[in-house]
């Protein structure tokens, strides 16, 4: 459970590293949309973990390892916006969100099932249970 104090610190992260990826860095990923959709932070605030949803990207992990490469300068670019409103910019690790995808992939599995629907014998059994 995150206290306050993390939660509030974890959404200036999240709408401040949104802009950097948007105006600061996006030149580092070949074209690449980069949308953060979860931001976790440590109870000390010196590690956020950062999960990032990849779109318009022709290797999602290619395009995360260039990120994971050039994490120092993100993390200057982030000091340089919140630099103001923190005493320590933290540390920064990068995870690929693959959530959309997996609901996908739910959704394919639960629509493929084959379920026939109740007969009418079902319904006498059901009658003569209450």
């Amino acid at each position: 459970m995150e206290s306050k104090r993390q939660q509030k610190f974890s959404r200036v992260l999240q709408k401040e590293l949104a802009e950097v990826f948007q105006r600061d860095v996006s030149h580092l990923f070949n074209g690449a949309y980069v949308s953060i959709t979860l931001v976790r932070v440590s109870p000390d605030l010196g590690v956020a973990k950062i999960y990032l949803s990849l779109l318009l990207a022709n290797n999602q992990q290619e395009v995360l390892q260039s990120i994971k490469t050039n994490t120092k300068a993100i993390r200057h670019a982030l000091a340089q916006r919140i630099k103001n409103q923190v005493r320590v910019i933290p540390e920064l690790i990068f995870y690929l969100d693959d959530s959309a995808e997996y609901a996908a992939h739910m959704d394919k599995i639960i629509s493929g099932l084959d379920i026939p629907p109740p007969s009418e014998d079902d319904d006498t059994e059901d009658e003569k249970t209450r």
